[in-house]
């Protein structure tokens, strides 16, 4: 049911009700329990959210976030200059949780990205993007490498876009007890792909040599565990996954 009311509607139609929708169920699980660090608002409890397996209290009703957009926020405000210096701002596939408020930000020079989505300011493929060498400081394409058939090539793009002493984050679902990313054209059926990779739309499910393949390319890349600096207390009140691994890549200069 929910698949066939997304079909009824454009895309942009759907964006433009949920900006209307969000503070309506937001105000309704008001409370103190937890927090959603991107706008600071406080909730009695977050939303379920899940394909192939539905995670409880997980989607923090105001911003639409889960615990990997606010993992990456608490790095990017704590860890980062992104919200100090001057910095070109590429970011692919935009999340609602962030769009705004990085449009609003005047440090950065701020461009989005994608193939189909209807916000982005530009339409481009990952694997032959329209942007000179070297020249964004910082890039965030956070959980969309998995759905590119082609992956090897849109990090390679990637790696030639960003400035020598730049910074990606490069998010993905990522198993950390699975050595080797497990791929099969085969597999067709869109309920068994949800069930294997986590998404009818993903082609991948990456393993722990995501990182070597990011080396490989020529990144410097850090498998960073920002939960371990995290108190159990803000894990659990800004609902983190405890484990979750940051790929924090860079270009040497």
């Amino acid at each position: 049911m929910f698949k066939f009311f997304l079909n009824l509607f454009p895309r942009t139609f759907l964006i433009r009700i949920s900006y209307l929708v969000r503070p309506l169920v937001a105000f309704f699980l008001r409370g103190d329990k937890y927090t959603d660090p991107i706008d600071g608002k406080s909730y009695r409890k977050f939303l379920p959210y899940g394909y192939a397996r539905v995670r409880e209290n997980v989607l923090a009703p105001g911003t639409l976030s889960l615990e990997r957009h606010r993992l990456f926020w608490l790095y990017l405000k704590n860890k980062t200059n992104f919200f100090t210096e001057n910095l070109k701002v590429l970011h692919f596939a935009p999340e609602q949780a962030f769009l705004r408020k990085f449009q609003r930000m005047e440090n950065i020079e701020y461009t989005t990205t994608d193939l189909n989505s209807p916000i982005a300011d530009v339409k481009a493929d990952i694997c032959n993007l329209p942007f000179k060498d070297s020249t964004y400081d910082f890039i965030i394409c956070n959980h969309v490498l998995e759905h590119i058939p082609d992956d090897t090539r849109a990090m390679q793009e990637l790696y030639r876009v960003l400035a020598p002493g730049g910074t990606a984050i490069l998010q993905v679902p990522l198993e950390n007890e699975r050595a080797v990313t497990f791929e099969d054209n085969t597999i067709t059926d869109q309920k068994e792909r949800t069930k294997i990779f986590g998404q009818y739309d993903h082609v991948r499910v990456y393993g722990m040599d995501y990182f070597d393949k990011l080396r490989s390319i020529g990144f410097d890349v850090e498998a960073l565990d920002y939960t371990t600096t995290m108190t159990n207390e803000d894990i659990q009140r800004y609902r983190i996954a405890r484990g979750e691994l940051l790929p924090i890549c860079k270009k040497s200069i």
